[in-house]
C-alpha cells in the first residue's frame, strides 16, 4: 500500500514537472544559477589556495651581492646560511650563470640583446636563492641576513640587497585577497540560494493555483495532505536534480578549459612567473567529483524539495 501510494505520487510529480514545462524552465534556470554560483565559490577557493601555495612554495630570498664581492666571501656566508635550522635548501648562482640565464630568456629579442652589448662586461651581480623550510620562517632568515657583518677584507659590505619584502608582499597580498573572494563569493551564492527558494516558492504556488480543482477534488474524496503534497514536493526535487546535473555539466567544462581561460585572464607572464599548475581546477574537479557530486546533487534536491514543501504545506493551510 505504502509503495502504491508512493509510486503514484511519484508518477503525478513526473507529469507535473513535464505538464507545466515553462514555469519547470525558470525554476531549473534560477536553481542553476545558484548552483553555478555555489560551484563558482569551490572553485574560486580551490584555485586561490593551489595558487597560494604554489607561490608559497616558488618564493624564496635572494641575496644579491655587489659585482665586486669576493666569492669565497659569498661562499663562506652560504655556509653560515645553510647551518640556519630555519633555512632548506641554499643556491649560489654565480654572476656568469646568471648572465647566461638572462641571454638564454632574452636571445630571441634583439633589442634587450643589444642593450646588453652596449652595457659591456657582465652587469650581473652573483646572488644565493635561500628556501625556507616553512615561509613563515622567512623573517628570521631576513632578520640574520641585514643584522650580519658581511664585509669583505677592504671594510665594503657584500650585500647589495635582500629581496624579502617584495616577495612577502606578495603572500601577504594574496593571504588577504582570497578569504575575501571568499566572503564575496559565499554572498553572492547566499542572495543566488534566495532568490531561487522565492522563484521555486512561487512556482509551486502557481502550479497549486492552477491545479486547485483537482486538488479539491481530491481532498473531497479523502485524500491525505501527504498524497496531495506529495506531487508537488517531488517535481520541486526534479527541479533541483535537473539543475544540479546541469551545474555539473558547467562545472565540467569550465573545469576543463579552466587553464586557458585563467592563463588569459591572468596573463602569460603571470602565469609563467608564478609557475601555475597546469589544470589546477581540472585536477580538482575530478580528483573531488564525489564530493562535489553529492554537494552540488544534494543542495539543488535540499534547495527545490524545501521550496516545495513550504509552497505546499502553505496553501494546504488556506
Amino acid at each position: 500500500m505504502i509503495f502504491t501510494t508512493f509510486k503514484r505520487i511519484t508518477r503525478t510529480g513526473f507529469v507535473n514537472f513535464w505538464r507545466n514545462g515553462f514555469l519547470s524552465f525558470a525554476a531549473i534556470v534560477v536553481i542553476t544559477l545558484s548552483l553555478s554560483a555555489f560551484g563558482g565559490l569551490v572553485f574560486a577557493s580551490a584555485f586561490g589556495r593551489s595558487l597560494l601555495a604554489d607561490v608559497k612554495d616558488k618564493v624564496d630570498i635572494n641575496v644579491y651581492f655587489t659585482l665586486t664581492a669576493p666569492e669565497k666571501d659569498i661562499l663562506a656566508l652560504q655556509k653560515e646560511i645553510e647551518a640556519l635550522p630555519e633555512v632548506a635548501d641554499v643556491t649560489y648562482v654565480s654572476a656568469e650563470k646568471a648572465l647566461s640565464s638572462f641571454k638564454e630568456k632574452w636571445q630571441n629579442n634583439a633589442l634587450i640583446m643589444q642593450g646588453l652589448t652596449e652595457v659591456g662586461g657582465n652587469p650581473f651581480p652573483a646572488a644565493l636563492n635561500v628556501k625556507a623550510k616553512d615561509p613563515g620562517q622567512y623573517g628570521n632568515i631576513a632578520n640574520f641576513l641585514t643584522s650580519k657583518n658581511t664585509e669583505d677584507q677592504s671594510g665594503s659590505t657584500i650585500i647589495d640587497k635582500v629581496n624579502y619584502e617584495e616577495n612577502k608582499i606578495i603572500i601577504d597580498r594574496l593571504s588577504a585577497i582570497i578569504p575575501t573572494v571568499e566572503q564575496v563569493g559565499l554572498t553572492v551564492s547566499l542572495i543566488l540560494i534566495l532568490v531561487a527558494i522565492i522563484i521555486v516558492w512561487n512556482t509551486i504556488r502557481l502550479i497549486i493555483y492552477t491545479a486547485k480543482d483537482e486538488i479539491a477534488v481530491m481532498k473531497l474524496v479523502g485524500a491525505s495532505n501527504i498524497y496531495v503534497r506529495g506531487p508537488f514536493i517531488i517535481s520541486g526535487i526534479m527541479y533541483g536534480v535537473v539543475s544540479a546535473i546541469l551545474t555539473l555539466v558547467l562545472m565540467a567544462g569550465f573545469a576543463y578549459w579552466s587553464d586557458s581561460i585563467v592563463l588569459r585572464l591572468a596573463g602569460v607572464d603571470v602565469a609563467a612567473n608564478f609557475s601555475l599548475i597546469v589544470n589546477v581546477l581540472s585536477a580538482y574537479f575530478v580528483h573531488n567529483f564525489p564530493q562535489i557530486f553529492i554537494l552540488i546533487m544534494g543542495s539543488g534536491i535540499l534547495l527545490g524539495g524545501v521550496a516545495s514543501y513550504v509552497a505546499a504545506r502553505k496553501y494546504l493551510r488556506v
